[in-house]
């Protein structure tokens, strides 16, 4: 990432020089704590522009002037925060990215965290504010040898961002929280933008290994390993590809109690699918160079276990993510193949480009029999059909669990990381029976992510489960107020507010 941002909180000042940020409710009236601050003349002065400029102030609008006489400050930058009622609903997240979108070429900036007496300003909000502006400031250009011309007016290296506040005490402790949520986020950010070629099993697994130095414990499995253990639905992915596969168990063990050592770990799996070429089922060129991000389940999930341990969550989590890269050679799994799970449970291959599922079947057995978890979440780019049926707006949710899926339909709404159920049954169940074995890895083309999410509840058992299917989400994700870069890192934020709501303690 070329650009930083180093934000601090304090008390309301004018520091010299930089950018101010001021907020404005409808009715294009400064609050009075801003009013004190500037002074009486300088506050006029902005009335005026205001005025002359027919700003609204509508919700995450912007107005830019110069400062105004008074004010030992380059430039001031007023954002609309709208009506009553919009301010009941402010997103400080976002606000936080449009912030960040207004800062041109600062060095630095002060921002006056003040606004009508209706709006919320306390800690959470703040360290929420300073979550947006780091989401936003994210670039992704590490190999780049020279700037890009349409990034010349960004600033590189480091700004200073201030953020001045009655609760500016709150504010500060608050921040460790959202600190960590956001250093989770830019890494499986980073992990997914990373080429095929440097990010590969092994050196995937060795990242995810990092997460030691926070006091997660790690082990990794090699091919000799998971041989013997009888993972060969995931071997067979990755038997195709020079590079060997790897899986990653990461424990956090937060929570000492011994309700909560009873009850089980949360866990949480990701398939880490390196680079998929469809294998012997190769896929059209058009576009294969986007899945270097096949692993953006594993990406989240390593995310979430840096944002977990960083913060010293109170909760027990075992995090687990299935490396192989799915290539086609002599050695490559073929159409026809019968393999045998980890589970005992015989596959037929029907589609090599359909090995997700393998992956994750393999790991979620082991998960589940090794340890014990109380409930079990997955997540995967795992089919095109999601796109088709979703788009890219909402991830699809499978579970066999009502409560579980409520409560991540609410950790989805609370973070704008949305999910939408879609349905489960023994009449798509069948769709993925097999002549030959006990079931095959594709139903067909229709209902495409639903089989795929069939397949997967044959190996979680009773364990309440949920499957993330991100292939809409995590990829190509849309960009908006918090992300202007290819992966947003989906799943990090709504996985971490779902941990955080019900299950710390």
């Amino acid at each position: 990432m070329a650009e930083a941002l180093k934000i601090s909180f304090s008390a309301p000042d004018l520091s010299k020089g930089g950018t101010l940020i001021v907020f404005l409710g409808e009715g294009g009236k400064l609050p009075d704590g801003v009013k004190k601050l500037i002074g009486t003349t300088a506050a006029n002065a902005v009335h005026r522009a205001i005025e002359a400029d027919g700003f609204k102030a509508k919700p995450k609008s912007a107005l830019s002037i110069p400062a105004p006489h008074g004010i030992d400050v380059d430039r001031l930058v007023i954002i609309g925060i709208g009506s009553e009622k919009d301010r009941q609903e402010t997103d400080y997240v976002r606000l936080g990215g449009v912030i960040a979108g207004r800062l041109g070429s600062a060095r630095s900036v002060n921002v006056v965290f003040v606004g009508p007496s209706d709006w919320r300003v306390d800690g959470a909000a703040a360290s929420d504010l300073a979550l947006g502006m780091q989401l936003r400031a994210y670039r992704f250009d590490k190999y780049h040898t020279k700037k890009r011309d349409a990034d010349q007016d960004k600033p590189v290296g480091v700004v200073s961002v201030k953020i001045g506040m009655l609760a500016f005490s709150d504010a500060r402790r608050a921040s460790k929280s959202g600190e960590a949520i956001a250093e989770g986020v830019i890494l499986a950010r980073d992990l997914i933008h990373e080429p095929p070629n440097v990010l590969d099993p092994v050196e995937f697994a060795r990242r995810a290994a990092e997460l030691s130095k926070l006091g997660v414990e790690i082990s990794i499995l090699d091919e000799k390993q998971l041989s013997r253990i009888g993972m060969r639905a995931l071997l067979g992915v990755g038997q195709g590809s020079a590079k060997e596969s790897r899986v990653v168990i990461m424990r956090w063990n937060g929570a000492k109690t011994a309700k909560a050592t009873k009850a089980g770990p949360l866990a949480f799996i990701g398939k880490g699918v390196v680079f998929d070429s469809g294998g012997i089922s190769i896929k059209p060129a058009g576009g294969m160079e986007d899945m270097k991000g096949d692993m953006g389940g594993a990406a989240c999930v390593v995310g979430l276990m840096h944002a977990l341990a960083s913060r010293k969550a109170k909760v027990n989590v075992i995090c687990a993510i299935g490396l192989v890269e799915n290539m086609p050679d002599g050695n490559a799994q073929r159409p026809g193949d019968i393999v045998t799970s980890l589970s005992g449970q015989t596959i037929e291959i029907i589609n090599t480009d359909a090995e997700g599922r393998l992956v994750l079947g393999d790991v979620l057995w082991y998960v589940k029999e090794t340890f014990k978890p109380s409930l079990m979440i997955d997540l995967a780019t795992l089919t095109g059909a999601v796109l088709v049926a979703l788009g890219q707006e909402n991830a699809g949710l499978f579970s066999n669990d009502d409560t579980l899926s409520e409560r991540l339909s609410a950790a989805g709404k609370a973070t704008g990381e949305t999910v939408w159920r879609l349905p489960l049954s023994a009449a798509y169940d069948k769709m993925i029976d097999s002549k030959f074995a006990d079931m095959k890895n594709t139903g067909g083309r229709h209902a495409g992510s639903i089989t795929a999410a069939q397949f997967l509840k044959r190996f979680v058992g009773d364990t309440p489960w949920a499957h993330l299917d991100i292939a809409g989400t995590a990829l190509g994700s849309p960009e908006n107020d918090i992300n202007k870069s290819w992966s947003s890192g989906w799943g990090v934020r709504l996985l971490e507010r779902f941990v955080a709501d019900y299950y710390e303690g």
